[in-house]
């Protein structure tokens, strides 16, 4: 449970990536003997710089792939079968990244060995899934032999105060220490908190005789926002003494939210966020829908030129279809696609309102308008092309939720509505699990299921469970 405090749990997962380093280096150096000692009828060899170069890219490799992957979190208390899933999953796309850059990367008349590469991922697999099954333990042995014990007390008597003791005391592994509790109520009588050992309690009168006769290195509010209140005097003590203080904000009602500390100025600001925050995995995010859809209006240039010129000539009308859209929190912006239906489409919507399949969003199976190249292009998504250009401007993304029309973000839920908390995107968690044959509020549901894990390791994951699908045209209508 070391996730109790983010410092701490920081701390290890730099330990797991240490580890990472060392053992990959230790699965190399076995893999390169056991290769050399082996009668194939070609040798294999490396020189030194050839080898260190090697050896580098592979640990670069495996470190990336394991913090792509968020592999690094909670590895201790992970369930084995966990583990061993995840370790495999390192090592494998390692292997195989690792292949595509030595085709990069080596001169002319050098190639690794196959044999090589497949010790190489076996070792390391052994060796990290051997660490890391027994991770518990090996950070609680360094702890215990390193560390410097972590002294907490806690402010409150109720279920929030004993919670929070609970944790500390399933962290004692990790070097924190409950010390006791302080009665919020200076009046009330002396009593005893009971967890898996009793603590006394004590008045909040006795902590500066506390502060000088104990080591006590942080003390943890856990009381309702009212009693909080109270306690400036005790907040600026320990502000004074230079003790850590902590404030357990879960009477606030932002039950999903991550809760996190901001500045304005010198203000401090305590944040709660239901949608991803990270700026930098963001800017991340932007980068890559940039690059891509840039790279993609290039290549598909001469295609698109080429599909707007059919659909002039098959049906009267313009070739790009423009519509209004909401975007990030509800921003409009006009949206773009090949268009797949007759001119007047928009029209007749009242009249085929009796044969919409959703209750919402207005979709309809074999849509009469559509036209005869229009259905080709809906079921390869073809008519979709032209919101790279949306994800280029900013106003989308290659994955998020889809963009809705106005109208039907005026008949959302309030809980469907924080779907607009995330840029939109040209595919989505649903495209790859059904695409129109789901209903609306399965699509809500995946939405707010992408928005809650949204990673960029997620983003890909669904990129590349979306090409099968539009290849194929499945699930399309």
């Amino acid at each position: 449970m070391f996730e109790v405090f983010s410092r701490h749990y920081r701390k290890v997962k730099v330990l797991f990536g240490l580890s990472d380093v060392v053992l990959t280096a230790v699965a190399f150096e076995a893999a390169y003997q056991t290769r050399s000692l082996l009668p194939f009828s070609r040798p294999f060899y490396l020189d030194r710089p050839v080898k260190a170069l090697v050896l580098g890219t592979a640990v670069l490799l495996w470190l990336a792939i394991g913090y792509w992957f968020n592999i690094y979190d909670k590895l201790d208390s992970a369930h084995p079968r966990v583990v061993l899933r995840n370790t495999f999953r390192q090592c494998a796309l390692g292997a195989a990244a690792l292949v595509l850059s030595d085709y990069v990367l080596r001169p002319a008349d050098y190639q690794l060995s196959r044999p090589f590469l497949l010790l190489f991922a076996a070792y390391s697999w052994v060796l990290l899934c051997l660490f890391r099954l027994n991770a518990g333990r090996v950070v609680g042995a360094i702890r215990k032999e390193f560390g410097t014990p972590y002294y907490v007390m806690v402010v409150g008597e109720g279920e929030r105060a004993r919670a929070i003791g609970e944790l500390l005391e399933a962290s004692e592994e990790y070097g924190l220490r409950l010390s006791g509790f302080f009665r919020p109520d200076d009046a009330g009588e002396a009593s005893a908190v009971t967890l898996r050992r009793t603590y006394e309690t004590h008045s909040l009168g006795e902590l500066p005789r506390l502060l000088r006769e104990r080591v006590i290195d942080e003390v943890i509010f856990a009381v309702d926002s009212a009693q909080l209140a109270r306690m400036e005097e005790t907040m600026l003590l320990c502000d004074e003494e230079g003790v850590n203080t902590r404030v357990a904000v879960d009477f606030f009602p932002h039950v999903n939210s991550r809760v996190y500390l901001d500045r304005l100025g010198a203000a401090p600001l305590l944040t709660f966020a239901r949608a991803p925050h990270d700026e930098i995995r963001l800017l991340v995010k932007r980068f890559t829908d940039v690059a891509l859809a840039a790279a993609a209006l290039i290549l598909l240039a001469p295609f698109m030129l080429l599909i707007a010129f059919l659909i002039r000539v098959t049906s009267p009308g313009p070739a790009i279809f423009r519509q209004q859209r909401c975007g990030l929190n509800g921003r409009r912006f006009t949206f773009y696609k090949f268009r797949s239906m007759v001119r007047d489409a928009e029209k007749m919507k009242p009249e085929l309102e009796h044969l919409n399949q959703k209750s919402t969003a207005f979709k309809i199976a074999d849509d009469p308008r559509l036209t005869p190249l229009g259905r080709k292009l809906r079921k390869f998504s073809i008519d979709e092309w032209p919101q790279l250009w949306n994800v280029l401007r900013g106003d989308m993304s290659l994955v998020g939720p889809r963009p809705a029309v106005p109208d039907e973000v005026d008949h959302y839920e309030r809980w469907q509505r924080r779907r607009l908390r995330m840029r939109p995107g040209l595919t989505c968690i649903w495209a790859t699990r059904g695409r129109d044959a789901l209903d609306f509020d399965t699509w809500m549901k995946m939405d707010m299921q992408y928005i809650d894990t949204w990673s960029l390791a997620l983003d890909w994951k669904i990129i590349l469970r979306t090409i099968p699908r539009v290849l194929t045209g499945k699930g399309a209508h």
